[in-house]
C-alpha cells in the first residue's frame, strides 16, 4: 500500500479521459488524460490533451504534452524538458506550460476556455456529453 494520500482531484481528472462536453451553439471540450509512465517529458505520470473547439472543430485553446515547444524569450534560453504547454488561441504553436498538479491543471484549463468563449458571447452551459470508449 502506498504511503501517499490519494490525490482525489487526479482521480477526478483521470475519469473524465474520453469525454465530449458539447456547449451552446456548437462549441465543445475535448478530454484525453491516462496513466503513463514518468519521463522527462512527462514527469508527473500523465499523458493528456485538453480542447476546446469551435463548431467547424478547430481547436481554441489546448493544454496538452503531446511534445515539446520552443522556450519562450531569449533565443539562447534551454527549452524545458517536459512537454507539458498550452495553446493560448487557434495560431499558437504552444508555449510552455509548468504542471503543478491536476486542480491546478484543470482550473487554468477551465480559465482560457471561458476567457475565450467569453470573448465570443458564449456561455458555458453544457448541453450533451458524450463518452468516448475507454479500454478497460
Amino acid at each position: 500500500m502506498s504511503d501517499q494520500p490519494p490525490d482525489h482531484a487526479l482521480e477526478f481528472l483521470l475519469a473524465f479521459d474520453g469525454r465530449v462536453h458539447h456547449l451552446e451553439e456548437g462549441y465543445w471540450l475535448k478530454f484525453e488524460i491516462k496513466r503513463v509512465t514518468a519521463t522527462g517529458e512527462r514527469p508527473h505520470g500523465l499523458s493528456y490533451s485538453f480542447t476546446l473547439h469551435a463548431p467547424d472543430g478547430t481547436r481554441l485553446v489546448g493544454f496538452d504534452n503531446a511534445h515539446g515547444v520552443p522556450a519562450q524569450g531569449s533565443p539562447f534560453k534551454r527549452p524545458e524538458t517536459a512537454s507539458d504547454h498550452w495553446h493560448r488561441t487557434e495560431t499558437d504553436p504552444g508555449r510552455p506550460y509548468r504542471c503543478k498538479n491536476a486542480e491546478t491543471l484543470i482550473d487554468d484549463f477551465f480559465d482560457e476556455v471561458e476567457r475565450v468563449l467569453r470573448a465570443r458571447g458564449i456561455g458555458m452551459v453544457v448541453v450533451a456529453v458524450e463518452e468516448k470508449s475507454r479500454p478497460q
